[in-house]
């Protein structure tokens, strides 16, 4: 078990090194066999044998994969000529460099190019080159359908939050100017969308829990009063998810008694209409905000809080 571990963990520090040194293709650079062997204290014999067992194939054979992949991402990223990209991959011609491409892909590189493919090449490790410039590792824990939900409410609450924060830079003329929409009667500002953002979470956690909702809160909302609101209504709504996504009951229904006749719900239709409305007033807020020089939430994009670590 033990020495399992200390070939996982030299893998590990393998890949690593490969990502700081993978343009290095000097025979004696640090990207060679023996000087990564040699910077990572093991014999060429060992390591190879080492590198091979957990990546199921040999540390030269996963640098060539991984400079392919690489390869790959830069014909249909770049206007690079062919022969630049060969290069750059550690390829003396572009006769050896399309030897090796069609091999990988199926396809010469400058048919490929004309219709791309898959970036990744098959490999028992999991471990491919991860655009713009790095190496990543397989994930350690597979991340299910309803954690992926959970985190996407847990960024939606989180970049509310950030909103309101910012929100509080601006004038009162500017929180109520109309964002005008020529497809949209109903008038907008930023203070509207902020008080609607919190305030449809607050009327799902009132439908609920068979209660009535205030809708009168939401008339020209205090910026205290929606952090407030927030700190309440955000984490109530979040356990909600928290508990079906938990229990596997998505799927589930719920009877809404604020509707005018009653409706029934499912959990998981519940939680996109919330994402999917709020995405579409999030970044109303977003561009309003730029117009008024507030930049540093970007688009509010999930794409990074879903795929980063907790």
């Amino acid at each position: 078990m033990a020495t399992m571990t200390i070939a996982r963990d030299t893998f590990v520090a393998f890949v690593d090194t490969l990502a700081e040194v993978l343009d290095d293709h000097e025979t004696n650079g640090w990207a060679s066999g023996d000087e990564l062997a040699m910077r990572l204290h093991f014999s060429r014999f060992h390591f190879d044998r080492m590198i091979k067992a957990v990546a199921g194939e040999p540390p030269a054979a996963f640098r060539r994969r991984i400079l392919l992949e690489r390869a790959a991402y830069r014909m249909i990223t770049t206007r690079a000529p062919l022969l630049d990209v060969a290069v750059e991959a550690g390829y003396g011609s572009h006769e050896a460099f399309t030897r090796a491409f069609k091999q990988a892909y199926g396809e010469t590189p400058a048919t490929w190019r004309k219709k791309p493919g898959h970036l990744q090449i098959a490999a028992p490790s999991g471990v491919h080159f991860h655009p713009p410039g790095s190496i990543r590792l397989p994930a350690r824990d597979e991340v299910t359908p309803m954690e992926l939900l959970t985190k996407m409410v847990e960024h939606h609450i989180w970049l509310t939050g950030e909103m309101v924060r910012l929100a509080e830079r601006l004038s009162d003329d500017q929180l109520d100017e109309a964002i005008e929409l020529n497809v949209d009667e109903d008038r907008q500002s930023i203070r509207s969308l902020l008080s609607r953002l919190i305030g449809q979470m607050g009327m799902w956690n009132a439908a609920m829990a068979t209660r009535d909702y205030d809708w009168s809160v939401e008339e020209h909302e205090s910026l205290s009063s929606m952090r407030e609101r927030l700190a309440v209504e955000g984490p109530t709504y979040l356990s909600h998810v928290r508990d079906v996504a938990d229990a596997g009951r998505i799927g589930d229904t719920f009877v809404d008694a604020l509707c005018e006749p009653a409706e029934v719900f499912t959990y998981g239709g519940m939680i996109a209409h919330v994402l999917t409305f709020a995405a579409h007033r999030r970044t109303l807020v977003v561009l309003a905000f730029a117009k008024h020089g507030i930049e540093g939430l970007g688009w509010g994009d999930p794409m990074r809080w879903v795929a980063e670590p907790a």
